[in-house]
């Protein structure tokens, strides 16, 4: 299979080692130096464009591509509320294909499966509180991190007496906070940790007078979102439309 990637950081770096180890070929690498390569006859000949880069230009780069008929798997966040409506117009209508998810970690999928299933259970038992944190590297942008907004999102439609969620504290990496825990009990509250250079930690607990119960998923490495995206790729280059890893994993 043909790649282009679209952002050569940590992860593009990754995705590429592995991407070359699984026996792909990465004809294109785009960065922010080199932007005209959208046009190359390289780029175009690309089966997949894999995309890591930032919120603020991920849309650009969907559109770069579209353009030129490659399609794209992408795990930048942050673009959906003013551009999501308009791109799976695209991948639904006008036959774009766009593979997108907050996290491409198996670990996460399956997490989100168990995030599902417990909130189903705790439906029925209101004298538990839900909360959820989000830890992630110093480098990160946007809060909460985009998985974190995807479980949050998950957790609320299996809860009748939740609707929807808010943003809670803030832990900068100086240690300094801000925000509330004061929230209104039928929202969820997502807190953010910036701390180092954590790959990205995300912990669910149901909080009770008697006891809580908490769920994690602790990332080691970004090698998991790396295998994740790529296989994605290889999924990705035989399908249409907008796709996301419930497509990719029957669970």
């Amino acid at each position: 299979m043909k790649i282009a990637l679209i952002g050569y950081g940590k992860m593009g770096r990754m995705i590429e080692e592995i991407a070359l180890g699984r026996g792909h070929e990465i004809v294109c690498i785009i960065d922010i130096d080199n932007q005209q390569d959208f046009d190359s006859e390289v780029f175009k000949s690309a089966d997949v464009a894999i995309e890591f880069t930032a919120p603020h230009t991920a849309y650009d780069n969907y559109m770069k591509a579209f353009k030129h008929g490659v399609k794209v798997v992408s795990g930048s966040t942050g673009w959906i509320p003013q551009h999501g409506e308009e791109v799976k117009r695209m991948c639904t209508e006008q036959g774009k294909t766009l593979f997108w998810s907050s996290n491409f970690s198996l670990g996460v999928t399956i997490f989100r499966a168990v995030n599902r299933y417990l909130a189903r259970i705790m439906n029925g038992f209101d004298s538990y509180t839900p909360v959820l944190e989000e830890v992630h590297h110093i480098h990160k942008l946007d809060h909460p991190s985009g998985t974190g907004i995807t479980l949050g999102e998950e957790l609320v439609a299996e809860v009748e007496r939740l609707n929807g969620w808010e943003f809670g504290m803030l832990t900068n990496p100086d240690g300094t906070k801000e925000g509330t825990e004061d929230v209104p009990q039928d929202k969820l509250r997502i807190d953010s940790i910036r701390r180092d250079e954590v790959p990205g930690i995300h912990s669910i607990t149901w909080e009770s007078e008697a006891d809580c119960i908490t769920i994690t998923h602790d990332a080691h490495s970004r090698k998991g979102f790396a295998l994740g995206a790529v296989l994605a790729a290889e999924y990705t280059a035989g399908h249409e439309g907008l796709l996301t890893m419930s497509d990719l994993f029957k669970f």
